[in-house]
């Protein structure tokens, strides 16, 4: 199977039959042919799911950047790698070549040798959309650190927690970010982190805002210095195959967010793999995904995809709707975008605007559309299908998460024939399973339940950091010899899958995973709260909202409500980060509970949602009366 990419439907069934049947030989072609080894492994694959244990390319050694900058030299040294386009669009554009990036990477390599970075140490990345935060996490790759990144959306709170949770020696931030028509001061937070945190030493500061900032003596260090003295000349740390690579952090439906570990050759095989068939990339296409490298899109399908297969990638700092609702269509004019994969919340937001902002737009180029983070509404499908597809470009609906490194069910374009909202086909090698709350798959098509994966893929996440035994509980208990994704499917007539949403307690907010367990936490803290229960509703831009149910220590006025309201907000703002605020808080009496004394989220969803038709039996709950209380003031 010497072909890296998929030409029409025959072959990718063809290839997919022998993908599921053979799978070590097919992902040990795949892996034989379109990489760089320093070693060959010993063994394809061992995978137990009842421990769970899972290991690739056993005996392998390796670099990653070796397979994303190095081998590109000789005959891609002058091609663009990464194209910076900056928040304001008055800024000039950066073109980073890959002779370039690979000596910026080096040098920032060095740096954290220097400053006493090895092999195995974790580094939190708190960065903005600029080239320093691509360039650091190569950089930690190369030298064989971990990187761990965090959104630079994320509160002080947020950052302290992942960094302890991780045993962080150094952050690197900058003195602030742009966003849209305002700046953050990110370095301030970082400092309200570290109050907490004793293991770091070192923070490494990037100049971007230029905003006035405390440099703390002898732990924070301006970066550009060190940069501008470091040798461009660093050799790759050799890698095993199961070394881990990054961590990056994911929402849980309980307790404190999961620190999904992937490692460095699996992800790399099925990153680059799924990268170049789901987006059919040739060799000078311009592609461009517009999410945050603080999401594990970003790291997969705006760096390590892309960089593998030689790709020219796009990094924008920016918001789709400044300096006005037209910049994501003249981003694609200007950089003459071939593939543009961006998220159906986006999608939503610029399809209620006028038409004008994309009708005086060349999109010509645009070969392949992309959606993800969440499952794409018909109406938003349907919109970027006709008005930025103009009815020829197929939309890839991929459906993947943080813990599975890489695509798992997506169309192929000019391959798998669309269907609106459905995310199609399972990749090459991956064995989706319907199964029912027994546990039984369902075979056959026409069926609904939720969804697993029977088998292993290069891809997955290893383990939780620090924690393998809530890896196991969270993805290998509920179905046995199974990885129990958390969300439910549907497959149809003809075999294709649709994702109809989450089943634990987690909620999708614009493409984000927000488990509602921590906002809970975080809203019984404040000391007029009693207790909480959050769930989601639909929402027109964001796909859902949070609707938040609050019982309070003591019944007061609607004023008072109003304060707290913003209170309650606040706290959630200053824990987890403003991405994670309510839209609606319905104070109640009380909660309705089972007799065990769980609270009923089911019917609190229904309620949110205005659909009472199908509350099911309440009377067997322990407070009955209380789900007309909370019907009657609904908000």
């Amino acid at each position: 199977m010497s072909n890296y990419s998929i030409k029409n439907l025959e072959e990718y069934y063809q290839v997919y039959r022998k993908s599921i049947r053979e799978p070590e030989n097919f992902w040990e072609e795949i892996a034989e042919e379109h990489f760089l080894w320093r070693k060959k492994w010993n063994n394809v694959l061992s995978w137990d799911f009842s421990t769970p244990q899972i290991k690739w390319f056993e005996g392998a050694k390796l670099n990653i950047t070796e397979n994303c900058l190095d081998r590109h030299l000789i005959n891609r040294g002058d091609k663009t790698a990464i194209i910076f386009e900056p928040n304001d669009p008055a800024e000039e554009a950066q073109h980073i070549t890959y002779t370039q990036l690979h000596e910026r990477v080096c040098k920032m390599a060095n740096v954290l040798k220097d400053q006493g970075i090895k092999k195995g140490d974790r580094v939190c990345v708190y960065l903005p959309m600029i080239p320093e935060l691509a360039i650091t996490l190569m950089a930690c790759a190369r030298i064989g650190a971990i990187h761990n990144v965090v959104f630079a959306g994320f509160s002080a709170k947020a950052v302290s927690t992942r960094i302890i949770d991780s045993d962080c020696k150094m952050v690197i931030t900058a003195d602030g970010s742009f966003r849209g028509n305002k700046s953050i001061d990110l370095k301030g937070i970082v400092d309200e982190a570290l109050q907490d945190c004793e293991l770091v030493d070192k923070v490494l500061v990037v100049k971007r805002t230029n905003a006035d900032v405390t440099m703390v003596e002898k732990r924070d260090v301006w970066l550009q210095p060190l940069m501008d003295k470091a040798s461009s000349d660093c050799k790759a740390e050799l890698m095993d195959a199961e070394d881990p690579l990054f961590i990056l952090y994911t929402s849980g439906s309980t307790g404190k967010p999961k620190g999904m570990v992937h490692t460095t050759a699996g992800y790399m095989v099925y990153t680059a793999y799924t990268f170049k068939n789901v987006f059919q990339y040739k060799e000078n296409d311009v592609y461009w995904c517009t999410a945050d490298i603080g999401w594990i899109t970003g790291h997969s399908y705006i760096v390590y995809g892309p960089l593998a297969n030689g790709a020219t990638t796009v990094m924008f700092e920016g918001v789709p709707q400044y300096p006005d609702f037209g910049r994501f269509w003249k981003i694609i004019e200007k950089h003459k975008i071939n593939q543009f994969y961006t998220a159906p919340t986006a999608i939503r937001a610029l399809a209620k605007q006028n038409l004008s902002f994309v009708e005086n737009v060349d999109l010509s180029s645009i070969k392949v559309l992309g959606s993800v983070g969440e499952p794409i509404n018909e109406e938003a499908w349907h919109w970027y299908n006709d008005i930025i597809g103009k009815g020829k470009n197929p939309i890839v609906d991929t459906w993947w998460q943080t813990e599975t490194g890489g695509i798992m069910i997506s169309p192929l374009p000019y391959v798998t024939p669309t269907k609106p909202t459905y995310a199609t086909l399972p990749f090459l090698g991956v064995q989706p399973a319907i199964v029912n709350e027994n546990g039984e798959e369902l075979k056959g098509n026409q069926v609904e339940g939720r969804l697993c994966i029977k088998f292993p893929w290069p891809g997955m996440a290893r383990t939780i950091w620090n924690n393998h035994q809530r890896y196991k509980e969270t993805y290998f208990s509920t179905y046995e010899n199974m990885y129990f994704t958390g969300d439910g499917a549907l497959r149809d007539e003809v075999g294709y899958y649709r994702i109809t949403g989450r089943v634990d307690d987690v909620v999708i907010v614009s493409g984000h995973n927000l488990g509602t367990g921590p906002l809970e936490d975080a809203i019984n803290e404040h000391p007029a709260v009693s207790e909480s229960a959050i769930v989601g509703f639909p929402h027109d831009i964001k796909g859902n909202a949070l609707y938040g149910y609050v019982t309070l220590k003591e019944t007061g006025e609607s004023r008072v409500h109003e304060n707290l309201r913003k209170e309650i907000n606040q706290l959630i703002s200053e824990r987890i980060g403003p991405i994670a605020k309510l839209d609606k808080i319905q104070f109640t009496e009380a909660l309705p509970k089972t007799r065990s004394g769980k609270i009923m989220r089911r019917i609190l969803r229904k309620i949110a949602e205005n659909d009472m038709s199908n509350l099911g039996d309440t009377s067997t709950l322990l407070n009955p009366e209380v789900v007309k209380d909370i019907i009657d003031q609904r908000l």
